[in-house]
C-alpha cells in the first residue's frame, strides 16, 4: 500500500503525484519511538528524575562546573542513532534542501534534549545538538550516494535496509530490558558536583521524636 502527495507549480498546475510506501511511514514512525526512548531512557523502563538531576551544559565538547567532558564514544553514538533520521526526511520528502532537513533534525535535537531536562532523565548538553544535526546530515549524504548508484532502485532497496534496521533494534532494545544491566534513575554518586546530596537530603534528616 502506498500514499500519493503532489506538488505544485508555480503556475498552478500540479506535478505527477508521488507515491510514499506505507511501510516506508510507519517505519519511520518506529524508528522516532526509538529514538526517543534510546535518548530519554536508554531502551530502559521509563522514568522520571528529581529535580537534582537536571543538568543543563551550554559548552560543547569541554567540560563544566555540572559535567564532564563529552566522551568520544558517546559522541560517536549519538551521531550514529542520528543519521537514519536524515535518510528518512530524504526518502519522504526528496525536496527538500539540505538546510531544511537540517532544521527539522536540529529541531527534534531541541525536543530531545529539552525532554531530558525536564524530565530529569540526563545531560541536556548543546554537543549533542552539534552532533546530532551532524548525524542527520549524514545520513543524507548516503542517501545522496545511493540515488547516484541505484537510480529509480533506491527507495525499494533502502525500505528494506530500514526494516531490517528496526528489527534489529527492537532485538537490542529487547536485549537491553532482558539483561541485568540498568542505567537509571541514577544514583547520588551520578549526580552533578553542584547538586550532589540535594536529592536526598531529606533522607538524612534525623527523625522527629515525640
Amino acid at each position: 500500500m502506498t500514499t500519493t502527495t503532489s506538488r505544485a507549480h508555480h503556475d498552478g498546475t500540479s506535478a505527477p503525484a508521488r507515491t510514499v510506501p506505507v511501510a516506508l511511514v510507519a517505519l519511520f514512525g518506529v524508528y522516532l519511538v526509538l529514538l526517543a526512548w534510546t535518548v530519554l531512557w536508554k531502551l530502559e523502563v521509563p522514568w522520571v528524575g528529581a529535580d537534582a538531576m537536571r543538568v543543563l551544559k551550554l559548552v560543547p565538547f569541554a567540560a563544566t562546573a555540572d559535567a564532564g567532558p563529552s566522551e568520544p564514544p558517546e559522541v560517536v553514538l549519538n551521531a550514529l542513532i542520528f543519521v537514519p533520521l536524515g535518510l528518512y526526511l530524504g526518502l519522504l520528502a526528496p525536496a527538500w534542501r539540505w538546510w531544511r532537513v537540517a532544521g527539522v533534525v536540529a529541531a527534534t535535537s531541541v525536543g530531545l534534549e529539552v525532554a531530558q531536562y525536564a524530565l530529569a532523565v540526563g545531560s541536556a548538553d548543546v554537543t549533542d545538538l552539534v552532533v546530532n544535526t551532524a548525524g542527520g546530515l549524514a545520513g543524507l549524504g548516503v542517501l545522496t550516494r545511493a540515488r547516484r548508484r541505484l537510480g529509480a532502485r533506491t527507495g525499494a532497496v533502502l525500505v528494506r535496509v530500514c526494516a531490517a534496521g528496526t528489527v534489529l533494534a527492537l532485538l537490542a532494545g529487547a536485549a537491553v530490558i532482558a539483561s541485568p544491566m540498568r542505567f537509571g534513575p541514577p544514583g547520588e554518586d551520578d549526580l552533578p558536583p553542584r547538586t550532589r546530596g540535594a536529592a536526598t537530603a531529606a533522607d538524612r534528616v534525623p527523625p522527629a521524636t515525640g
